[in-house]
């Protein structure tokens, strides 16, 4: 074999080899830089939710009237159940108040004009000056994902080949194997645990919760509300609609041991006072009553997001009576008083049953 045989075949194996990899890669799409979808690919693993949802953003059709913004409990919510609203969900993992407006101006940017409805997920333990005082955008994902031949870059990738086969055997299994798994329509599922599991995770929580989100270095953020208002001033022909999360009855209890139902208050105030009312739906009730609605007491099943979708629609149907309330001027503060009584009752029975036993 002489030299120019040996180098065309090596040329011909690293084409074949690229062509395959990059081929595979599309095919499957872990990164969610094409429209792909086929049964190789129907359960993709969460690599970094701002990247994905960004390239989807940026890379694939984007006819959403509407766009959910919210954590990573908000994630759980499907955007197609939202009735009369074609939504696109944007939440991400520990999305952050001071997100909201960088999420929001790039799907503007990418939509061309402002939104019909911006739906928000808001969550209390982010009221803190810790969680919510340092401003976060989406710049360095923006920068990167707008550099020259990106999408071809990670054609190549040997990372983004390793997450491509991780969710081609998931989706060959059909089986959701980590906390958070997608589909194609950027819809979240989790995987179902057992009541024991989903005991101690809980536990878990809640002592993570006390430490560290409602502890004693809890402060909460005066400028939260500022933060929200400047969200209204810059899309003015905006309907927003907003909500807070649900959290199982045993983290609100763990909120008033700690002494935050104060904070709550302030927190609830502050929302209605900026958008003139808050769909509410943390506080103890038949959902949050049932700790197998919720994986660890922290996040909650898809089912009860597609409850939130509906009531947020206003499509009772299926939905329980004392799940969410709408709270406004008017008649918030009488809720809250409502609630902060359920609250304190529900910790004062623990502590006899603690005492008694």
């Amino acid at each position: 074999m002489n030299y120019k045989h040996f180098v065309f075949k090596v040329l011909l194996i690293v084409i074949v080899v690229l062509t395959a990899t990059s081929s595979f890669i599309y095919l499957i799409d872990p990164l969610w830089m094409f429209s792909s979808s086929n049964r190789f690919n129907q359960v993709q693993t969460v690599i970094d939710e701002r990247e994905q949802k960004t390239i989807a953003i940026k890379y694939q059709p984007f006819p959403y009237d509407s766009l959910l913004l919210g954590s990573s409990r908000s994630t759980y919510i499907n955007q197609h159940d939202f009735k009369g609203m074609d939504v696109y969900n944007f939440s991400v993992s520990n999305m952050s108040v001071r997100e909201y407006n960088s999420f929001l101006e790039y799907a503007k940017e990418r939509r061309g004009k402002e939104f019909k409805n911006v739906i928000i997920g808001l969550d209390f333990f982010k009221t803190s000056l810790d969680q919510s005082s340092a401003l976060r955008t989406l710049d360095n994902y923006i920068e990167k994902e707008d550099k020259p031949f990106f999408r071809t870059k990670n054609f190549f990738s040997w990372d983004v080949l390793k997450y491509a086969y991780g969710n081609f055997k998931m989706s060959l299994d059909g089986k959701v194997v980590d906390e958070r798994n997608y589909n194609r329509d950027n819809v979240a599922v989790a995987k179902k645990i057992d009541p024991e599991k989903t005991e101690k995770q809980t536990e878990a929580k809640i002592q993570k919760f006390k430490h560290v989100f409602y502890g004693k270095t809890y402060e909460y953020n005066p400028y939260y509300a500022s933060y929200l208002r400047q969200l209204k001033k810059n899309n003015p022909n905006t309907n927003f609609i907003v909500f807070t999360t649900p959290i199982s009855s045993e983290l609100f209890q763990a909120l008033v041991e700690s002494k935050r139902l104060p904070d709550y208050n302030r927190w609830i105030n502050d929302v209605v006072s900026v958008f003139g009312e808050v769909h509410n739906f943390m506080y103890p009730n038949s959902i949050t009553n049932n700790i197998n609605n919720y994986f660890d007491g922290h996040h909650y099943y898809p089912e009860v997001g597609t409850l939130i979708a509906k009531s947020l629609s206003n499509d009772t149907n299926g939905v329980p009576a004392d799940f969410g309330k709408v709270l406004t001027p008017g008649n918030y503060r009488k809720e809250l008083a409502i609630i902060n009584k359920e609250g304190n009752r529900l910790v004062a029975e623990k502590s006899a049953k603690q005492t008694g036993s």
